[in-house]
């Protein structure tokens, strides 16, 4: 080969090479950003890290995930640090729109929380309906905290996260001040999220609310040995929504404008017949059980009985997905 036909065959990689660079950085920074602030338990269990590679996959998106509890992730989008919401705090969520912050909420998964336990279940809540079981809890704790040493007997996330304010709601409706439950002697407060809760519950043989999700996650990783106790009743019910931010709010932060669109855009993916399907089935065989079961067809039929009408008592405000002074555009998404 004559050293000119070399010198070309070299140009012409040299080429090749350029362009494809040249494509690839094209590629990544003429995608569009859409910053999620979301629940841990849709993080914690890779369901969101699924649906950003299936939605990436046909658009020129660049998913960026905030994982958070429910109030910081709210705190996030009314910081105007995000483009799009996932949460399961009904009334957070009432309060963020009638504040101005978002709009077009729409449910699309549901699920349950569970309180899990040691494998001994010391204080003996198996088989009683959530009440019963932290009125149980709560004599346990008591009977306890009169011994020496007492250690801890419930474990709470304590972040404002939509299963802190679920845990609220539940000592409540089992007839307690969650002001003085919280500061009893055995109760242990964390502070993080849904992982790390679970974690310090491990660890000093305590009980604790977990969604199911996160719960199986970490049983089948084999991080913790706590058992479910308490699964798949009314009071335990766990519905997830997503709110796109609304971009006349006053946020704080001014240089980042609200990606709009695209935020409306992945609500509709979430929301459709494939996505509803891939939210279900995820992990579905592995963990013998679906993690999160699409709410969107459940709404739409009114069945199965009585599941709905429990989400529809758990999460519609005035009887509604989104009251229509909260809804801007998009119709199709309420027929």
């Amino acid at each position: 080969m004559q050293t000119w036909q070399k010198l070309l065959i070299v140009a012409v990689l040299a080429t090749i090479i350029v362009i494809a660079s040249t494509l690839v950085y094209f590629n990544y920074f003429s995608k569009r950003k859409l910053i999620i602030s979301t629940t841990s338990s849709l993080y914690d269990t890779d369901l969101l890290f699924a649906l950003e590679t299936d939605y990436e996959a046909t658009h020129p998106v660049d998913i960026q995930i905030i994982p958070a509890g429910t109030g910081v992730a709210i705190q996030h989008a009314e910081n105007g640090d995000a483009d799009l919401i996932l949460v399961h705090a009904p009334a957070q969520e009432k309060v963020f729109l009638e504040e101005g912050w978002g709009e077009n909420r729409k449910i699309i998964a549901y699920n349950y929380f569970t309180i899990v336990g040691p494998s001994d279940d010391p204080a003996g809540i198996e088989g009683k309906n959530a009440n019963e079981a932290l009125q149980t809890i709560f004599a346990y704790g008591e009977s306890q905290a009169d011994q020496s040493g007492v250690t801890k007997i419930w474990a709470s996330r304590g972040d404002n996260s939509g299963t802190h304010s679920k845990e609220q709601s539940l000592w409540k409706a089992a007839g307690y001040n969650y002001t003085e439950v919280a500061a009893e002697a055995w109760y242990g407060d964390v502070g993080s999220q849904m992982g790390a809760t679970l974690t310090y519950a491990d660890q000093k043989d305590a009980y604790t609310l977990s969604d199911i999700g996160t719960f199986l996650a970490f049983s089948k990783e084999g991080t913790i040995s706590l058992v479910a106790l308490l699964t798949e009743e009314k009071a335990l019910l766990n519905v997830y929504s997503a709110m796109a931010v609304k971009t006349t709010a006053p946020h704080t932060n001014t240089t980042y404008q609200i990606n709009y669109a695209d935020a409306m855009d992945f609500i509709k993916y979430l929301v459709s017949t494939e996505t509803q399907q891939l939210i279900t089935d995820y992990r579905k065989i592995e963990y013998g059980q679906s993690l999160f079961l699409g709410a969107v067809q459940p709404l739409k039929d009114d069945a199965p009985q009585p599941i709905v009408q429990w989400i529809k008592e758990a999460a519609l405000i005035d009887g509604s997905e989104c009251p229509p002074q909260y809804r801007n555009g998009y119709p199709e998404l309420y027929t």
